[in-house]
């Protein structure tokens, strides 16, 4: 029989004994925490569309518009999030049989293109807001405006993080295109 130092989970009187990791929130942004919020007012918006579809038999008309535009917000604010952990889809496979120069040479265009991309999106959608103030949505008397001011918000984020991405990707030398293993999170 060999013994180990490992903390028994089931003691020798049967008692279980179980501790957890604790628990880090500090690796989630601000904007994690805000696209969680409008998240969960989806959540509340589709629970409440299907409570009235299902079961009280009269669907409340103004809950898929609103879930469309929660949706919006939701996917352009964890945009930003995605950005930060620089996880937008990505291909490795031609970093692999390019000289280590040429490599970086391309992971610093992309970064410089992802930031002026995000940038341009963030000018033009500004710049959509006034334009979008007249026109209502459909359901309630709210102006559209207001949808794209979250998605110039969120393509604003997009364009703060990718430029710290640049930045950090400058200061270590190397993106996760050119070391895909290093760049992953545990």
């Amino acid at each position: 029989m060999t013994t180990t130092n490992e903390p028994k989970v089931l003691s020798d009187d049967g008692t279980f004994h179980a501790t957890d990791a604790p628990i880090d929130l500090s690796i989630y942004g601000w904007e994690d925490w805000l696209s969680l919020g409008f998240f969960l007012l989806l959540a509340i918006d589709i629970f409440y569309q299907f409570f009235t579809r299902y079961v009280l038999s009269d669907s409340a008309a103004w809950t898929e518009e609103i879930a469309r535009y929660l949706l919006i917000i939701v996917v352009f604010l964890g945009g930003s999030m995605a950005v930060r952990k620089n996880s937008h889809i990505h291909v490795e496979f031609l970093y692999r049989y390019l000289p280590a120069w040429m490599g970086r040479s391309i992971s610093t265009f992309v970064d410089v293109v992802r930031v002026a991309f995000l940038g341009y999106a963030t000018v033009l959608t500004c710049q959509l807001i006034p334009k979008m103030h007249n026109l209502s949505m459909t359901v309630i008397d709210v102006p559209m405006s207001y949808i794209y001011g979250f998605v110039a918000l969120g393509f604003a984020l997009m364009t703060m993080r990718s430029v710290q991405v640049a930045i950090k990707h400058w200061r270590q030398g190397w993106s996760t295109l050119e070391r895909p293993m290093e760049g992953i999170e545990v």
